[in-house]
């Protein structure tokens, strides 16, 4: 793959310089895991349907690691290749990322929730060499998808097959223990070490690359800004194919030499049992999971004294789930707002959270600048809703193959397509977007793309597909549609009919409204604002 990171060279010395990138890869800091840590455990990881988790200290990680590497090079996967994985909250998931920079390859996650219409897409415009699946989850058969998808995609060399017994299975592919030895580098500080897809207005996913100078001086600030240490032990619950997932549940740990505990299946009492029983100290994830754990804590699930901060991002969190988790297991409830594209962006610290968690997404972490800009481009006074811009350390390296859509200014600045305002004392807010996206329970969906799709059925004419409050996931999703003469459209045809086209179900509308037609400007132009506001009256309780 010949990636073109034009984001970062203005920023290198400046950066670097200020001490904001550090030069320094995630194979160092594996690397002083095992000098100063070999036998603390690196990752414990819970797996639906069996007894007893996988513990890997440090040193077994590494050994499996080096495996992994030697094997992706020993099938031809060098620098700059792509290697792509759809697994779980894995142990595996964590390996392979670790061996990708060990061999200087890129590593690409993407969500389960993907099938072959996302992912015909996304592995061909990668040029991905290799691609991971489990066999099956939730139900769900991934090793037969990729195989099907296997001769459709001209680059991919070999479908690996977690938990399977064929030639293809993981044990038989990447664990073999004759592979040569590694010679060559690794990962660059500069290289684009991550690659993933974010949902955008476009009509396709985007892919953003970041190298380990941009998410990593992310992560040094937020791990500084939250009081993380060695001593944390980090709950991976929320889908690391996410940059929530990857950076701060999987990366991370890695980085404070910690250790990441992972729950493939989200389900809060049994999260909270491994809490317990773990020691767990933090998590991250959207404030879905925080109201499913005060839920489950009324029903009698256990209360753990070492689990006091956690971090909500995705979606604002309503005031009452900071108090009840407060009030409940006296977890501190720290909001942040970020992108796939930026990190965490701003965050609020622990001593603050209760009082600014649910007014504010927090403050920018060191190494961001950020503006609040009129139509004109002028800068906004505090209060005032304005384009929400940011520049700093941790922008993205660019979009693959599509450095038109970078959306950055010649001094750096980059257009987040969300409106915010700031208030006196610097905490900004999300204050609604100007980009046509719907996060449901911290998941962007692809608004375009959806609507694309189902201007394709035979029976329908025009289709505008918007948010409606939800209590618990934020938004969920309502297709507005208007039918040709003499058709009808009932909700479960519309499902039929994505099951066809072979989209995410976690992308599917939940709600079907049948309209004569939508509505428009003079000029023709839909009125989207419109709709959302009829939308609103769906919702249970924002």
């Amino acid at each position: 793959m010949n990636f073109e990171p034009v984001l970062i060279a203005d920023r290198m010395a400046p950066m670097k310089a200020a001490g904001l990138w550090r030069d320094e890869t995630i194979d160092v800091h594996f690397q002083r895991a095992l000098a100063n840590c070999p036998d603390k455990p690196a990752v414990v990881g819970y797996r639906d349907g069996q007894a007893e988790p996988v513990r890997l200290s440090y040193r077994e990680l590494d050994r499996r690691v080096d495996l992994i590497a030697r094997n992706l090079v020993a099938l031809g996967v060098g620098r700059s290749d792509v290697v792509s994985f759809q697994l779980p909250n894995r142990w595996e998931f964590v390996a392979l990322s670790l061996a990708c920079a060990r061999i200087g390859a890129a590593a690409n996650p993407v969500m389960p929730i993907f099938r072959q219409h996302e992912l015909s897409y996304m592995l061909n415009f990668a040029e991905s060499k290799i691609f991971v699946v489990p066999t099956v989850f939730r139900k769900f058969d991934h090793a037969a998808m990729a195989r099907e998808l296997q001769p459709k995609l001209p680059h991919l060399k070999q479908v690996v097959v977690v938990d399977g017994d064929g030639d293809d299975s993981f044990d038989r592919v990447l664990m073999r223990e004759d592979a040569p030895p590694l010679s060559g580098p690794g990962i660059g500080p500069d290289d684009v070490s991550l690659l993933m897809y974010t949902s955008g207005t476009t009509g396709e996913p985007k892919g953003v690359m970041h190298t380990s100078n941009t998410l990593f001086s992310n992560l040094h600030a937020y791990s500084a800004t939250m009081e993380l240490s060695p001593s944390d032990i980090i709950l991976g619950a929320s889908p690391m194919a996410h940059l929530t997932g990857y950076g701060y549940l999987a990366m991370l740990p890695v980085v404070l030499n910690a250790t990441t505990v992972l729950q493939e299946i989200w389900d809060a009492p049994r999260a909270l049992e491994i809490v317990r029983d773990e020691g767990v100290t933090f998590s991250m994830a959207s404030a879905a999971f925080v109201a499913d754990m005060c839920a489950a804590v009324e029903a009698g699930s256990p209360v753990s004294p070492q689990f006091t901060r956690f971090n909500c991002a995705g979606a604002p969190i309503p005031p009452v789930v900071i108090q009840r988790a407060w009030e409940l297991m006296s977890l501190t409830i720290c909001s942040a707002w970020g992108m796939t594209e930026t990190g965490a962006i701003t965050v609020t610290e622990p001593a603050r959270a209760l009082k600014k968690s649910g007014v504010s997404d927090g403050r920018p972490l060191p190494g961001i600048e950020l503006r609040i800009v009129g139509p004109d481009g002028a800068e906004l006074p505090s209060g005032e809703t304005g384009e929400l811009l940011i520049r700093g350390s941790s922008l993205f390296a660019g979009y693959l193959k599509r450095p038109q859509l970078n959306g950055v200014t010649a001094d750096g600045w980059f257009d987040t397509g969300d409106m915010a305002f700031l208030d006196s004392e610097g905490y900004i807010r999300i204050n609604g977007r100007s980009k046509d996206i719907v996060i449901r329970g911290g998941e962007n969906i692809p608004v375009v793309e959806i609507e694309n799709l189902l201007y394709r059925h035979p029976s329908i004419t025009t289709v505008a597909v918007v948010g409606y409050p939800d209590r618990r996931l934020g938004e969920r999703v309502c297709a507005f549609v208007s039918l040709k003469p003499g058709c009808r459209l009932t909700f479960e045809e519309m499902t039929a009919y994505l099951d066809k086209q072979q989209v995410a179900k976690q992308y599917y509308p939940e709600r079907l409204e049948i309209v004569e037609d939508l509505p428009r400007t003079p000029a023709g132009k839909l009125q989207k604002f419109k709709l959302r506001e009829t939308a609103k009256s769906f919702g249970n309780g924002q």
